[in-house]
């Protein structure tokens, strides 16, 4: 069999999760379907060409999953998406499902928040201004041993996000963001969090040629820079994972740096 080398830190990744107990929800398809051979790419999974791979070349991924199926209209979707093998709702500031047509805004029937019906996971809308905006940026930091790996990182100063906090961290951030009110809170909700590594992973689009590889159209407002993740190096707790969606990326990152968080809720 032979993959798409793309794909490779995706499925490792998994195997790894799997063997771990740490993934216990739905993955989400690579959103490959693209086929290759040795030397190039052969083809695109449609219906004109169901199966373009090269003679030796089969069970590539690109035929095979949720995203082959999309290509060929054969996925059964509760909401819809711009990638190949995904499936979004748009949830509304008060938590009400949107239609795919709704807009950001700041009312409570705008759109705030994408659901992703696959993995049942609720993602945060970034903005382009206010405590959610885009540009903000945050050092990492969490006071929970079960969760810094002894390492809490570092507070943070107030202007990387423009003062919205005192200390512009993710768990400063976080709570800043569950502490919201009435018609002020995100999507209804008081639970959000920031995600492991393997859920911020789920977004990602390994079928992209270029950035963004995350979907631009149930995810905009998102910059071409680390968000940050949970989850701790293994060997070494001054550094914690993050995920690039400008090049399906992932990187360990000191925990003193300032980059951007994504929050999420949902999940075992």
């Amino acid at each position: 069999m032979v993959l798409d080398p793309r794909t490779l830190p995706f499925i490792l990744a998994t195997l790894v999760a799997a063997n771990a107990g740490a993934q216990v929800r739905p993955l989400n398809d690579t959103a490959v379907i693209t086929c290759y051979d040795v030397n190039a790419a052969t083809g695109t999974v449609s219906n004109a060409t169901p199966d373009p791979e090269a003679a030796g070349f089969d069970g590539q991924d690109c035929t095979l999953g949720a995203a082959a199926a999309d290509a060929l209209g054969r996925m059964v979707k509760v909401g819809a998406s711009s990638l190949p093998g995904r499936d979004y709702t748009k949830i509304a500031n008060d938590g009400s499902v949107l239609p795919a047509s709704a807009t950001l805004g700041p009312n409570p029937g705008d759109w705030g928040c994408t659901r992703d019906n696959v993995t049942g996971l609720v993602w945060e809308i970034k903005t382009t201004g206010g405590l959610r905006s885009q540009s903000h940026t945050y050092t990492w930091y969490d006071t929970n041993g079960a969760i810094n790996g002894t390492v809490p990182g570092t507070l943070g100063s107030a202007t990387t996000c423009a003062s919205t906090l005192t200390n512009c961290n993710t768990s400063a951030y976080r709570n800043a963001v569950n502490a919201l009110t009435g018609p002020n809170r995100l999507c209804g909700a008081t639970d959000w969090r920031v995600p492991t590594m393997f859920e911020l992973r789920s977004l990602l689009d390994y079928g992209a040629s270029a950035g963004p590889t995350i979907d631009p159209d149930w995810f905009p407002n998102t910059p071409s820079a680390p968000f940050w993740s949970t989850t701790n190096h293994a060997s070494n707790a001054v550094f914690a994972w993050t995920i690039r969606f400008d090049e399906a990326n992932q990187m360990i990152i000191q925990k003193s740096w300032t980059y951007h968080v994504r929050l999420v809720r949902g999940g075992p």
